[in-house]
């Protein structure tokens, strides 16, 4: 099916400017909009998309910020002391 739609110049600057992020073409992306939209499970990622990560990227964006550098320092740092002698 193919739809003709007008759009404001600043949407499709907009779009455009998305989908070249992404590295997808302007027609990819908004296929993908409508499809997520449409509620459509089956609607794969684009190859870019699987490439780059942008899926996990996108459903992480809402935990950005939630931490402070300093909190991820401290749950991701070694323990510095070192581990016992192991008897062989």
């Amino acid at each position: 099916m193919m739809i003709t739609i007008e759009l404001q110049p600043e949407i499709e600057r907009g779009l455009l400017a998305q989908a070249q992020a992404k590295g997808v073409s302007l027609t990819e992306f908004v296929q993908g909009i409508v499809a997520r939209e449409a509620h459509i499970s089956e609607a794969e990622p684009s190859p870019s998309e699987r490439c780059t990560g942008q899926v996990l990227i996108d459903a992480f964006a809402d935990l950005r910020g939630l931490l402070t550098d300093e909190e991820i320092d401290r749950m991701f740092t070694r323990n510095p002391s070192p581990a016992p002698p192991a008897d062989l």
